[in-house]
């Protein structure tokens, strides 16, 4: 499964689909770290840019998911041993990648987008932060991917969609309902997520985890 998870990363990154989510993160944090961020919000501006990454991490692992033709995926599900190590590799290897877009969005903020260096408790917030995103985006992507839906636009659009009722019903008194990513950016703002950090990340364990069972019980049915 590890060799078949580097194939596929290899891959994603030979076909250049890797630029699709590399090209379009450069810009958002370009803006979102246009000034630097003032003494007392780093919390909150790390948190925004987990948020705002998240779209692009879910791309990112929907292309990856998809750089396999399809009969190559059959192929590989029966190298492999059977289909679940072929999910369970595809899986892995959009994680990885996407744990190295987080990780280079927050290394980005570190270094040029806040005026003084944040506490080691601040720190471990925004990593927790960037980690809730990668889970959310390998989740929106997974289900997004061609053997779900395969028509392109379709897909493309449940992707939008899915990020725009993260942001709406995070909003909602209803939050818990989704991932509650603006819950996540109200939190920060008003100084509270250390508290609410536990509650925060225990939804959206929870809704990210149904997310992905329900990708592999879909893919039961699909090749």
């Amino acid at each position: 499964m590890i060799a078949l998870t580097s194939f596929r990363i290899a891959a994603y990154v030979r076909s250049h689909r890797v630029y699709q989510a590399l090209l379009p993160i450069l810009a958002m944090l370009a803006i979102v770290y246009a000034t630097r961020a003032p003494k007392g919000e780093e919390a909150a501006v790390l948190t925004d840019s987990a948020v705002l990454i998240i779209p692009f991490l879910a791309w990112s692992a929907r292309s990856l998911l998809d750089t396999e033709p399809d009969q190559q995926r059959v192929i590989s599900a029966t190298a492999a041993g059977g289909a679940l190590r072929e999910q369970a590799a595809g899986l892995l290897a959009a994680l990885v990648t996407s744990l190295g877009f987080a990780a280079f969005a927050m290394g980005w903020g570190l270094l040029l987008g806040l005026s003084a260096t944040p506490s080691p408790a601040v720190l471990a917030m925004g990593a927790v932060m960037h980690g809730l995103a990668v889970l959310a985006g390998l989740a929106l992507g997974a289900l997004t991917s061609r053997p779900i839906l395969p028509s392109p636009a379709l897909s493309f659009m449940a992707l939008v969609s899915g990020f725009l009722t993260m942001l709406l019903v995070g909003a909602s008194p209803v939050y818990w309902l989704t991932v509650p990513v603006t819950a996540w950016m109200k939190a920060a703002g008003t100084g509270r997520l250390a508290a609410e950090l536990p509650h925060l990340a225990a939804v959206s364990l929870g809704w990210c985890l149904l997310a992905l069972i329900g990708y592999g019980l879909l893919r039961r049915s699909r090749p």
